[in-house]
């Protein structure tokens, strides 16, 4: 960063020498160019400064992206993180049911819960987060701990029958809470987030969660439902559907916040809301983003300035009167001017 600073610093230098060289010969060709008064249309004094500073932008952006390298960013996370995203994933044979998404082909229930989480991930700061999942079906187990690569979180999430690996059984969702809040309490003090993602077709749920003590390190909970919740389909010889009012009691045992995710993704305005969320991951731009603004402000700059010049840069008097000449020449002439 310090090198791109330099060397467009220095381009600066020598856009302002070229600049002032620039002017001395407008000055010379003045009368030539702009009539009696020897001076261009008044705006055309901001130019001069637009195209420096063009010429800074574009040099910094461009040597910037040149130095950035994604791969590393990715590879070398920060060793201290201090936030946690931590992923209770419902991975029961109901949740292949092909019965969400807000297209008119639908797609199951786990890869869509793949789709609305990725709407959490692209948030992720991955340099100071760690992810952890679990999954449950007739019992709880830690799938990931401590990742640093959101792409193995996706590919989990997308439609993945984990229900193979367990004994077949009654759908645990107290178990899942349990297991995600164990894994949670040694955790810093408001950490991380919980994620709790199911269709609620469960038979051991709220009622078989007991009483809850929430970590110290959970800073936010988000309970998404995904199915639909109004036209249940037939599924080991009962009908699923997503209980939508277990989810919510379960939200509220949690002390969180119920999300129905079968058509729409997390809001924007929850997402702001979550401790985990990095600035730089929301509303401020990282450093590759201020390139690519510097390149496009810088750019538009250098290509307009000479058009703009071309066409407004001779004061307007000067080309009503020169229009008026060669209509007049071309009048008495009988050709075209």
């Amino acid at each position: 960063m310090v090198i791109a600073f330099f060397v467009a610093c220095c381009t600066l230098a020598l856009t302002v020498i070229g600049e002032v060289l620039h002017a001395r010969r407008v000055r010379r060709a003045g009368h030539l160019a702009f009539g009696a008064t020897g001076r261009p249309a008044a705006w055309t004094f901001i130019v001069p400064p637009l195209r420096c500073a063009g010429v800074f932008l574009a040099t910094w952006g461009a040597l910037i992206l040149a130095q950035w390298d994604p791969v590393e960013a990715l590879v070398k996370p920060n060793p201290r993180a201090d936030r946690q995203l931590l992923i209770c994933l419902d991975v029961s044979p109901s949740m292949q049911i092909a019965d969400s998404g807000p297209d008119t082909e639908k797609m199951s229930r786990a890869r869509w819960a793949g789709k609305v989480t990725q709407g959490i991930l692209d948030r992720v700061d991955m340099k100071d987060t760690r992810i952890t999942m679990v999954g449950f079906y007739s019992k709880a187990l830690p799938i990931l701990r401590d990742s640093t690569d959101k792409n193995v979180v996706s590919n989990l999430m997308d439609g993945l029958q984990m229900y193979v690996a367990f004994e077949p059984g009654a759908t645990d969702l107290a178990a899942g809470v349990t297991e995600s809040l164990k894994l949670a309490r040694p955790w810093a003090r408001k950490s991380a987030t919980l994620v709790v993602i199911s269709d609620g077709d469960v038979e051991k749920g709220v009622a078989a969660l007991g009483a809850v003590s929430m970590p110290p390190s959970i800073a936010d909970t988000i309970v998404i439902g995904v199915g639909d919740p109004a036209r249940p389909t037939l599924v080991s010889g009962h009908s699923s559907r997503q209980d939508a009012w277990a989810l919510k009691q379960l939200a509220a045992r949690l002390s969180g916040y119920y999300h129905d995710g079968n058509r729409l993704h997390l809001p924007s305005a929850v997402l702001a809301k979550l401790t985990m969320m990095s600035p730089r991951s929301g509303s401020l731009m990282g450093m590759r983003e201020a390139a690519l603004v510097a390149i496009g402000v810088g750019s538009t700059l250098l290509g307009l300035a000479g058009p703009m010049l071309m066409w407004l840069g001779t004061p307007r008097a000067v080309s009503r009167q020169r229009a008026t000449v060669r209509a007049r020449f071309a009048a008495e002439s009988g050709g075209v001017a």
